[in-house]
């Protein structure tokens, strides 16, 4: 059990307490974890920045990387909005003959991107899904890989984290398909080995919505207060 407790403004103790509450009502247990520890922690993000500061330099260092002034407005008025099958739209390339890495010797005050290798086809095959192929700088632009605001990006934490963990299967909603294509290049510039990946159909609505906080979707909780059983629960979710 790993606690991606990275964003301030979202995350609480409690949410953090209830997450592992509801995921011990629906059966769920867990060998290493916040609550239990483990030969691999801390296993909340919030408490392992030293591991990212450390990717993140090695990074720079190997050239992988540029800093990154544009605003939010300015990225809306360039790309397009994220979909369904893709959380962070590609970056039009704006910042990314800027020469000033020197100055920059810690992260914060600008967002860093990952400059991907225009033109790579990057393959690999999903343990559900078969065999998978992204084009970088086509079907996905430089990443961000550290915030302005100071807070690691998710694509170098979870690389970071299933290295320093010694992940070696990640099973995973459909949706982050395209992820694993970024975060196999990140695997390589920092020389660690790949974990094998399984992506699975998303749980969705009768509209054929995903189930989303942003859609408003019901929580765990919400369905274990209106005395719904854990087994009706993973009924509804398709749990063999």
């Amino acid at each position: 059990m790993r606690n991606e407790d990275l964003d301030p403004q979202r995350s609480r103790a409690e949410f953090a307490r209830a997450m592992m509450e509801d995921l011990h009502w629906l059966g769920i247990r867990w060998s290493e974890g916040p609550d239990c520890g483990g030969p691999y922690g801390p296993y909340s993000q919030s408490e392992r920045r030293a591991h990212y500061l450390e990717a993140w330099r090695r990074l720079r260092e190997g050239g992988f990387l540029y800093a990154c002034t544009c605003s939010r407005k300015d990225l809306a008025q360039s790309a397009s909005a994220p979909n369904d099958s893709d959380d962070e739209p590609a970056y039009p390339g704006t910042c990314r003959g800027r020469k000033d890495l020197a100055e920059f010797t810690e992260p914060a005050g600008v967002n860093w991107r990952f400059r991907v290798p225009d033109g790579e086809e990057i393959e690999f095959s999903d343990l559900n899904l078969g065999r998978q192929r992204y084009v970088a700088g086509s079907d996905f632009g430089d990443f961000l890989v550290w915030r302005r605001d100071d807070v690691p990006a998710y694509q170098l934490a979870v690389v970071v984290d299933d290295a320093a963990m010694r992940v070696t299967e990640v099973v995973r909603g459909a949706d982050l398909l395209k992820s694993t294509a970024r975060q196999l290049l990140l695997l390589r510039a920092l020389g660690y080995a790949a974990p094998d990946y399984l992506h699975c159909d998303l749980v969705r609505d009768s509209a054929g919505a995903r189930l989303a906080k942003r859609h408003d979707a019901l929580s765990i909780r919400h369905l274990r207060e209106s005395g719904m059983t854990p087994e009706k629960v993973l009924e509804m979710a398709g749990w063999p």
